[in-house]
């Protein structure tokens, strides 16, 4: 971490990553076993441009020392206690200060007061999550923002699948998985050549599009193929208490074993980026081996 000059923020020399093997058949074709998450965004924060607005209040309430709040807050963390003071219009000496955020988050969690943390949005980077996996994470839609990977507009060059947790360690499984994908493969690259001649040759479902649209003519009918196994690409966006709530969704024992390690990935990084806005959230081990969390604060 370093700190901002003049701001007392918190800046991480690089944000956290959980990185994922790429694998491959005897015949080329690509697969991963584990999703990848990795932050690219969190929320940039100064709160220096409130000096008029708090010069504006008497000299005697001494707002405009709010600014000269020596303790060392991340950015997210400073944008909420902002948000959260600006409600009670607190920001004189008997303000909490920036040393007690840890209690300051704690309280507005145990409170139910999560509408402060909507302020503060994280973006991340997820692979490796098969398109069956994504169709339930797009789902929650409130405080969230996606960007999908478009079959429609990519080519075979970058297919590759995702292995199920349960076919890893068992041979049979696993053989008849890499079988299906060399399959997979193999039947769009025929198909989409085969789309592509008929193209070519002025077939008028094919060629009846504006030049630019002709390569996601034969893509868009090539895909059919395709099972729900192909890996996906995703950026998605959250707000922290969408975070929590998704990671209280999706890392529960009672979620679909997939999503599962998606969503506590997601929460590994989160949590090292920003770790009071989680610490209310336990690790727990599960019975199937893989681990999970919890909290005592569900709605927030």
């Amino acid at each position: 971490m370093r700190v901002e000059q003049n701001r007392n923020i918190l800046i991480p020399d690089e944000f956290p990553a959980i990185h994922s093997e790429v694998f491959s058949t005897k015949k080329g074709t690509l697969y991963l076993k584990r999703p990848g998450v990795v932050i690219i965004s969190a929320p940039a924060v100064s709160i220096s441009g409130m000096k008029d607005f708090l010069a504006g209040f008497p000299e005697e309430y001494n707002f405009t020392d709010y600014l000269e709040d020596p303790g060392l807050l991340t950015s997210d963390e400073q944008l909420i206690k902002m948000a959260g003071q600006t409600c009670y219009a607190s920001w004189g000496p008997q303000r909490s200060r920036n040393d007690v955020i840890e209690k300051y988050i704690g309280n507005l969690v145990s409170s139910g007061h999560g509408s402060v943390l909507e302020h503060a949005c994280f973006s991340v980077l997820i692979y490796g999550m098969s398109r069956s996996c994504s169709l339930e994470m797009v789902r929650h839609r409130a405080g969230t923002a996606f960007s999908q990977l478009s079959q429609r507009y990519v080519s075979g060059k970058v297919l590759r699948f995702v292995e199920r947790p349960e076919y890893q360690n068992d041979e049979e499984l696993h053989s008849r998985f890499e079988r299906n994908i060399d399959f997979a493969a193999q039947e769009y690259e025929k198909i989409a050549q085969e789309l592509l001649v008929k193209q070519i040759s002025g077939d008028q479902l094919l060629s009846g599009a504006a030049k630019t649209d002709l390569r996601k003519k034969v893509q868009q009918a090539a895909r059919s193929v395709l099972p729900n196994e192909t890996e996906t690409i995703m950026v998605m966006t959250a707000n922290i208490r969408a975070w929590r709530h998704i990671i209280n969704m999706r890392a529960s024992e009672h979620a679909e074993i997939e999503i599962r390690d998606v969503a506590y990935k997601i929460f590994q990084v989160l949590r090292q980026v920003t770790p009071n806005m989680f610490a209310d959230f336990e690790v727990v081990d599960l019975l199937d081996g893989t681990k999970g969390v919890k909290t005592k604060y569900p709605k927030v």
